[in-house]
């Protein structure tokens, strides 16, 4: 069986890879991630995506392989929530969810040779009314240091969340039904063969 390269150290999004029975291998890739001025929110997450899939084929031609970058960020009230730098930032990402809807972006690309593919998948996520001392206590679980937004929906983060629409594994970083259709047309199969 073909054999994919994931560019990301996320473990969610290998996890996710596994529960879908896909043979990868991780590896590490370079690519600032820094937006634009007036980059739109979705265009800023799909360029990341592609750009990451970019690097990691450049880095890895002698692989012969194809190659899945992601990236997945917050949208809340025209902001863009991307990972929080530290306590204050992360509670300050809570305090704007608390209450409201965002979106989650998460965006796929893979790339082989000149073959270039990409996908971006939206969901909504309603947040309950968080109280700062939940906020306090979160942060203490070390779980929202390195998650877009400040939170982990597939973890204590999940308690917040009173609805979601759309992909839950997207807002986890990997849109597993979408990223299985991309892997399709690079010959890369999941569970089913």
């Amino acid at each position: 069986m073909k054999k994919l390269l994931l560019a990301s150290k996320s473990p969610r999004r290998a996890e996710l890879l596994q529960q879908i029975g896909v043979p990868f291998e991780v590896i590490s890739v370079d690519v600032p991630e820094l937006r634009a001025e007036a980059e739109a929110p979705m265009d800023y997450v799909l360029r990341l995506a592609c750009d990451k899939a970019r690097a990691g084929a450049q880095a890895y031609a002698d692989q012969s392989c194809p190659v899945l970058g992601a990236d997945t960020i917050v949208e809340c009230q025209g902001q863009v929530l991307e990972k929080p730098k530290d306590a204050a930032q992360g509670a300050q990402m809570l305090m704007l969810l608390s209450g409201n809807t965002h979106k989650v972006h998460t965006a796929i690309a893979v790339c082989e040779g000149d073959k270039q593919r990409a996908d971006l998948v939206t969901s909504e996520v309603t947040f309950r009314v968080i109280s700062p001392a939940e906020i306090a206590a979160y942060w203490q679980t070390g779980e929202p240091c390195d998650k877009a937004g400040g939170y982990g929906v597939q973890g204590f983060g999940g308690v917040f969340v009173s609805h979601l629409a759309g992909s839950y594994s997207g807002v986890m970083g990997l849109p597993v039904a979408q990223t299985q259709q991309l892997l399709n047309q690079f010959a890369i199969g999941c569970w089913q063969g």
